[in-house]
């Protein structure tokens, strides 16, 4: 078995006020006055109140931008070498930031066996798990890979991966970090996927320590993983490059899909882990967005404030992509515990596919 022991969080410098990018938007999208009530409706239901962003501009005047042209229309808008020249900047400090907190008090980086990259907003070759084995001066013969492009549920995917290493290495100590400056990626075409972008998305760091069961730290142990596809969504959420950053689709459609096929999952998920669903007793979910999580706590017919860290975490950081559930499961692992606690964990990204763990104290 194995378990983790902690987990660690950074974010970038720049703190937005959801007010604030409500203000850039209009001012980019120059809609009429109709549409500008429905992007100021939107951002006052978003359930949202601040994001973090490696990008200044979207709080300042226009005269102050240090990303976007000066200019109304944001020509010449910033291509895709360009947001990638700004992750290789940032991605690889914000992510040692987050390994730092981690370990501090657990281990020391020279400590680390196995090293886990996770990021669905940059890619490069060398790439993030090269920055990160030289800002942190890790040995040179470490194990690393890389969990690229998966979306939102790919901290789950890495945690499946930590976990089968260390079953096999009693005395591994895995570091999974996950990275994603989702806010490079502002596309200002006014659509309906880019105003759900420019709505949701901020940019994160979180990294999690797994280790042997066996080893003499508390943690959470982790039990049992489960996936399905749903195909009928794959063309509800969806994650693409393009010349000018990353593409994303995110239908309104989503929402509707999860209510339904949310407690199936999970009542699938269980029966494969052995367990009943009210054994669980505490709720880590991705908060892909306050509709998402609605939809969530209907399908599960939750009624005592199950996900309240999910909605907290939303509302403090918005969607971080891959980084998120690892900040809402942070903020479990916090709590006081009692012996026999499971905690069932699910997250959700392009195709349609969800991941799910369950972990016990």
């Amino acid at each position: 078995m194995s378990k983790i022991i902690s987990i660690g969080t950074a974010l970038p410098n720049y703190r937005h006020s959801q007010q604030e990018i409500h203000q850039f938007m209009e001012r980019v999208f120059a809609l009429d006055v109709k549409e500008n009530r429905k992007l100021k409706f939107l951002y006052q239901h978003s359930g949202i109140d601040y994001r973090y962003s490696v990008v200044p501009d979207y709080s300042r005047g226009i005269k102050d931008w240090k990303f976007y042209p000066a200019s109304e229309n944001l020509e010449p808008f910033p291509s895709l070498e360009q947001r990638m020249e700004l992750f290789d900047k940032y991605a690889g400090t914000l992510s040692v930031a987050a390994i730092r907190n981690c370990i501090n008090g657990f281990i020391e980086g020279n400590q680390i066996t196995h090293l886990v990259t996770v990021s669905c907003t940059g890619m490069s070759a060398p790439g993030l798990d090269l920055q990160v084995l030289d800002l942190m001066d890790l040995p040179r013969n470490i194990y690393r890979t890389s969990v690229n492009f998966m979306g939102c549920y790919a901290a789950i995917h890495a945690l499946k991966i930590a976990d089968a290493i260390c079953k096999s290495e009693k005395k591994a100590k895995v570091m999974i970090v996950c990275t994603e400056l989702c806010t490079l990626h502002f596309q200002k075409e006014h659509t309906i996927d880019n105003i759900t972008s420019s709505l949701l998305f901020g940019d994160g760091s979180a990294a999690a320590l797994v280790v042997n069961d066996e080893h003499e730290a508390t943690g959470l142990q982790l039990d049992h993983f489960y996936s399905e596809v749903i195909t009928r969504g794959k063309k509800d959420m969806a994650w693409e490059l393009s010349s000018s950053g990353f593409l994303m689709t995110l239908s309104g459609y989503v929402p509707e899909l999860l209510e339904e096929d949310f407690s199936p999952l999970v009542m699938r998920a269980l029966e494969k882990a052995g367990i009943k669903k009210h054994e669980i007793t505490r709720w880590c979910v991705h908060p892909g967005g306050k509709r998402i999580l609605d939809a969530i706590h209907k399908s599960l017919e939750l009624t005592n404030g199950e996900l309240h860290h999910c909605y907290t975490v939303l509302k403090e950081f918005g969607n971080m992509s891959s980084a998120t559930i690892l900040f809402v499961l942070k903020r479990i692992m916090k709590e006081p515990f009692s012996k026999q606690e499971k905690i069932f964990g699910a997250a959700f990204g392009p195709g349609l596919t969800m991941e799910t763990f369950v972990a016990s104290c």
